[in-house]
């Protein structure tokens, strides 16, 4: 077990290193950063079949016991982040030997991406909120350095505006996981579960909630925390921004809801309802946002807000089915996401550019990358039968369920919404005649189109099978709910 839960975090960091040593072979980084890759998404499908059968895993780092040693911890919710963060992984990896340039490869490119994926799964696996900042800090160094990667003008002003605001949200979460040690004494996750139930009933424990949610909040990209991100995202190449997308964002979503389903779970009038709030403006802001853009990839970023909010949203009306419909809607959006960012790339290298008032013709020129655009863009507004659809639609009814009439209507409005935007990118970039000359002699590599037609066809499997990764969905939910399982699982007969 101890193997399972460690090999995650250990294969990108092996494999990070291994590239460093080889940075004047940018050759063999490639060989040795995919093989790494691989075998990253390969522990990640062995954990999460492993944790699917037995149940929540544990390891105790040095034999230390909770709740005064390291703990990792994955349960199902965990284990499907981890095998998603390994597709996207080895996706981008593939992309990237046709779009990374030689000097970024020597620069530290590979390394550096492994070092994020090692963060993203190490904030996956911990039990522990002060690792959880350690593991945040890793991400927050690698993907501020692969986001300047380069030296671009735009992209030092994008790195700027984003290290300065997670910088803050690093600062006020270093506060509160203080705050929160010295109310109770632990910083383990199952521990510090026992003794806020044990705190008196105060206004304390929201206001550390609260605290909390600004903090992740801002990792996540809510309202009104979100401004970093569209100033940033469309600034890095197309494979970092790819794995950006996909990935960073929808860790500070997993740990909002595993902290507000594990540790705050004692006012969820106050804490839960603000988060109902929230997710409605995330929504409605995103989509305006995208709504008012002509470049691809910043319509694509403040999609991603938009999108967020539906994420959340889940985990505010903090139900069974609500709390499936979260974890079945990041598994889509991530896939989606990361797939519509790799689609601008080729869109930019066939048109020169990412302004849609200077792309044009693109379906004409390559019908097949049109059909590969579509769907992705229509997963994302929720058509059917795509995995947008049955994602939204769980999300929806446990609204209706709930009463919460107007979310249920805001949902169901940003959804067209977000078919609209899709619609615009789709006649500027794909239908409309092009505004000058394209060279159809540009090569469009197979590292280029093989991960994008890997993620549309997983979009239409997932959306014509819906059903086991659903099933699958219901199971993390179960487990988010059951707080003693996780508990037990953790500090056993300490519990």
């Amino acid at each position: 077990m101890s193997l399972l839960l460690t090999l995650p975090i250990v294969l990108p960091a092996l494999t990070a290193a291994v590239c460093l040593a080889l940075f004047r072979r940018p050759g063999w980084q490639r060989y040795v950063s995919m093989a790494g890759g691989i075998l990253h998404l390969g522990a990640s499908v062995w954990l999460l079949l492993s944790v699917r059968q037995g149940g929540i895993h544990v390891v105790q780092i040095g034999n230390w016991q909770a709740p005064f040693g390291i703990t990792l911890v994955s349960d199902v919710f965990s284990a499907i982040m981890l095998v998603l963060a390994g597709m996207m992984g080895v996706s981008v990896l593939v992309y990237s030997l046709a779009e990374i340039d030689r000097p970024r490869e020597r620069f530290g490119y590979h390394p550096l991406l492994h070092m994020l994926l090692m963060g993203v799964s190490g904030s996956f696996l911990t039990g522990d909120v002060f690792n959880l900042y350690v593991w945040f800090e890793v991400m927050l160094i690698s993907s501020f350095a692969l986001l300047a990667l380069g030296g671009e003008p735009a992209q030092i002003e994008g790195s700027i505006k984003y290290v300065t605001l997670n910088l803050v949200a690093s600062a006020l979460l270093l506060t509160s996981i203080g705050l929160v040690y010295g109310l109770t004494g632990t910083l383990n996750m199952a521990d510090l579960a026992l003794k806020l139930d044990q705190l008196p009933a105060s206004g304390l424990t929201s206001m550390l909630a609260v605290l909390f949610l600004v903090a992740f909040g801002m990792k996540a990209a809510v309202f009104p925390l979100f401004f970093w991100l569209p100033a940033s995202y469309h600034t890095c190449p197309v494979p970092v921004s790819a794995i950006f997308a996909g990935l960073l964002t929808k860790v500070g979503v997993y740990v909002l809801i595993r902290t507000f389903t594990l540790l705050f779970v004692h006012d969820t009038g106050y804490t839960h309802g603000l988060l109902l709030g929230i997710s409605a403006l995330t929504m409605v802001t995103g989509v305006l946002g995208a709504l008012a853009q002509n470049e691809f990839r910043r319509i694509l970023s403040f999609h991603i807000v938009s999108q967020i909010g539906y994420m959340t949203l889940g985990l505010a009306l903090y139900t069974p089915l609500a709390l499936a419909g979260s974890v079945f809607y990041i598994a889509h959006h991530i896939i989606v996401k990361t797939n519509l960012f790799l689609v601008s790339g080729v869109a930019r290298r066939l048109g020169g550019t990412f302004d849609l008032k200077g792309l044009g013709g693109l379906h004409a020129l390559r019908p097949s990358l049109g059909v590969l655009f579509l769907i992705p863009a229509l997963s994302l507004a929720g058509l059917p039968p795509l995995s947008g659809f049955f994602a939204k639609l769980a999300l929806i009814q446990a609204a209706l369920g709930m009463e919460e009439y107007l979310v249920a209507g805001v949902a169901l409005a940003v959804s067209l919404l977000t078919l609209l935007s899709m619609m615009k990118i789709w006649n500027e970039a794909f239908w409309k005649p092009a505004p000058g000359k394209i060279d159809a002699s540009r090569p469009v590599e197979v590292a280029l189109l093989a991960p994008i037609v890997a993620l549309a066809a997983l979009t239409v499997l997932i959306g014509f099978s819906a059903g086991p990764l659903f099933e699958l969905s219901e199971t993390a939910a179960r487990q988010l709910l059951d707080r003693s399982a996780y508990i037990n699982a953790v500090l056993g007969g300490g519990a």
